[in-house]
């Protein structure tokens, strides 16, 4: 009764008022749609930035002296971005992938890539030390409930018992080290399983 009342009121006030009036009750939710299509939610210009950030990462890459400092320059990228690189990078040797709406709370996921018709996960880490083998653990564990294949990508060190791990996940591949700049610099040859 209350909102009947008040949408009785409004009305009568907007009778009451100029044309320009009711032309900016009429045009406001159309603004309001134009300005959410062409901008997008937070996260989604969030994205579209994380993006440009990564075709700028993927540029720079073959401008630095060495694979370390390639290795060195990747360390410190911002983690989204890292995940945008690697994404973009599939993509550019023309496999389909599917990005994530968020990057937090992924569940483990950074992005899905189809390699040969065959869906993979990505799980990337950018650290500097050596990679813990519980997250390979934990990420192994995914695949498998995902029925699936996945790509454990980081940019450190893989340890002895980091490897005991991946052994144990034959449907994971590793990319880290020269494996995982092949793959960003376009060379096919990152398919090349060595672990």
């Amino acid at each position: 009764m209350i909102g009947a009342e008040l949408a009785g009121e409004l009305l009568r006030t907007l009778s009451q008022g100029s044309p320009w009036l009711w032309l900016s009750v009429l045009l406001l939710p159309a603004c309001l749609y134009f300005l959410s299509a062409t901008f997008g939610t937070a996260s989604q210009r969030r994205h579209r930035r994380y993006q440009r950030q990564a075709l700028r990462v993927l540029s720079r890459l073959p401008q630095l002296r060495d694979d370390a400092a390639r290795i060195t320059y990747l360390r410190k990228v911002d983690p989204y971005v890292f995940e945008e690189v690697l994404l973009t990078a599939f993509l550019r040797q023309g496999n389909r992938i599917k990005r994530n709406a968020s990057y937090s709370g992924d569940g483990g996921k950074d992005g899905q890539v189809w390699v040969n018709g065959q869906r993979w996960l990505i799980q990337a880490k950018r650290f500097a030390g050596n990679i813990q083998a519980q997250h390979v653990r934990d990420f192994g564990a995914l695949v498998r409930q995902e029925h699936c294949h996945g790509f454990f990508v980081h940019t450190g060190r893989t340890g002895d018992v980091s490897r005991d791990v991946l052994d144990a996940y034959p449907e994971i591949a590793l990319l880290s080290g020269g494996r995982l700049l092949k793959l960003l610099s376009g060379d096919a040859g990152w398919q090349t399983r060595d672990r």
